[in-house]
């Protein structure tokens, strides 16, 4: 809920962008940012700092307001951002109340249940977010084509990247998330994509796992083999899954990865004939390679 509050700071005060970027946010070494959202004539930003347990404003004029990551309510925490902002002098407008994407949903202000900060939680998931987020930019440098950062999207909860092909997408027909206007669903796939990403689970998928989808689904795309043995195809969900214990205990985590998501990229790119000589590198960079020591964090996450 915390980051369903910020998140909808951010979307609420940047220009809309295609399958609403602008509304999510982005892995740094502490913890998950905002980035840089105008307000008057400065800006600002809002920080998640995991290891200080602090969210921290700061703007262009040298101020600086900070809350405390601790337990509390929903409402106390939504009280006291809105509170730092307005000593900061942010006029922030109106933003939704009701979270998105949550079965039972409570509006912000009046979510009075006092909820338990894990400070141990939060640096393992944290951990976990920077590992992946490091392997994602890897493998997203080697794409030409329209490709999107790699973002936290803080209605489902999860570190996302996804490439496209430069066509459009048939009308979207799927389903919806619970509290999200299917407006939201239209723009988020008005093309076509290939889509991969790391969520900790909910309730009807209780284990953290690494997701690769195509959107629209080729016909083959289940058949198809990938890598590493590990991953599978979940028919219900029309996704490849890879759980992230596989990563966490492979022999080298980061090269299981990124054998997931080239070996579900290629999949789905070739079933439905996107034009990789067009949208691929095949001129390598001398770029470092990743770290041989890197290990998924193995703090559970939960």
């Amino acid at each position: 809920m915390w980051t369903q509050i910020v998140g909808k700071i951010r979307l609420a005060m940047t220009p809309l962008m295609n399958h609403w970027w602008n509304s999510t946010l982005y892995v740094t070494p502490r913890g998950l940012t905002t980035s840089t959202i105008a307000s008057g004539d400065g800006a600002f930003q809002i920080d998640f700092d995991f290891i200080s347990d602090e969210l921290v404003i700061v703007n262009s004029r040298g101020g600086r307001a900070t809350v405390t990551l601790e337990t509390t309510s929903v409402a106390d925490f939504y009280r006291q951002v809105l509170d730092a902002l307005r000593r900061l002098g942010v006029a922030v407008p109106p933003i939704q109340p009701l979270p998105n994407e949550v079965a039972e949903a409570t509006r912000f202000n009046e979510d009075t249940r006092v909820r338990h900060y894990d400070r141990g939680q939060a640096l393992g998931f944290h951990g976990v977010l920077l590992s992946s987020d490091i392997v994602f930019e890897r493998f997203r440098a080697g794409f030409l084509g329209k490709a999107s950062p790699v973002q936290f999207f803080w209605g489902s909860f999860d570190l996302a990247a996804a490439r496209f092909s430069g066509r459009r997408a048939p009308a979207y027909a799927g389903g919806k998330p619970p509290h999200v206007h299917i407006h939201v669903m239209h723009e988020s796939y008005s093309h076509e994509l290939i889509s991969a990403g790391f969520w900790p689970g909910n309730d009807d998928a209780p284990r953290p796992e690494y997701y690769a989808y195509a959107m629209p689904p080729p016909p083959g795309l289940a058949d198809a083999r990938i890598a590493p043995a590990t991953a599978r195809w979940v028919a219900e969900r029309g996704e490849f899954i890879l759980p992230y214990d596989a990563v966490r205990s492979a022999a080298d985590p980061a090269t299981a990865l990124l054998d997931f998501l080239q070996s579900t990229y290629d999949a789905a790119a070739d079933l439905a004939e996107w034009d990789r000589s067009l949208l691929e590198e095949r001129v390598r960079c001398e770029c470092d390679p990743l770290p041989a020591g890197f290990v998924a964090p193995r703090v559970p996450v939960s």
